[in-house]
């Protein structure tokens, strides 16, 4: 924080820059320990009032931050509450014709994308202990090459249970299915 001796050297400041301006005034220079001395203190002066009007932006940077999550919320919410019942809607539509992807209106779309059922990674260790063990070395760096690996993966189903398999044909374990799904987007 600044005090009363730094706001009296930040004067001096004031006057040896209104100094710089004029060609005819003389030039500040330091020419002794005096001077440096001086210069310390004015640069001393300076720091602290840059840090006083940081802490305020600080302060009102963060005031603001809090103002603009609490307006904001109740917006997010709202929209969050839109989106859901488009997507209700946009559902039913597909439950009666599947050709139904986008529903477009002059004012915004609702689309669908539909991903295919596929392997998700739930255990890196124990999927690396799979491959390492299955001389799978094409797929080791320091970890698995997930997205090489997931490639090389096939869902098959064993006694009426869905598994993924490796190339080799054994169960692959630490990976699950990530069932099909149909996600909805908004545009607007």
């Amino acid at each position: 924080m600044l005090n009363q001796l730094q706001e009296i050297e930040l004067l001096d400041v004031e006057d040896i820059n209104s100094q710089g301006e004029s060609n005819d005034a003389p030039k500040f220079e330091i020419t002794d320990l005096d001077s440096l001395n001086w210069v310390f203190r004015k640069m001393a002066a300076l720091k602290a009032k840059q840090k006083d009007i940081q802490q305020l932006a600080d302060v009102e940077r963060q005031r603001i931050s809090d103002w603009e999550k609490g307006e904001l919320s109740s917006i997010t919410s709202s929209l969050e509450f839109f989106e859901s019942k488009v997507a209700v809607f946009h559902m039913e539509e597909l439950a009666k014709d599947p050709k139904a992807k986008t529903i477009s209106t002059p004012y915004g779309k609702s689309k669908t994308r539909k991903s295919k059922e596929a392997p998700e990674k739930e255990n890196e260790d124990v999927i690396l202990q799979h491959v390492i063990e299955s001389g799978l070395d094409d797929f080791i760096k320091q970890s698995v090459k997930w997205g090489d690996l997931k490639k090389s993966l096939k869902i098959a189903e064993i006694s009426g249970e869905k598994v993924v398999v490796d190339e080799n044909g054994q169960i692959v374990p630490g990976v699950t299915i990530k069932p099909e799904s149909i996600s909805y987007s908004v545009e607007v």
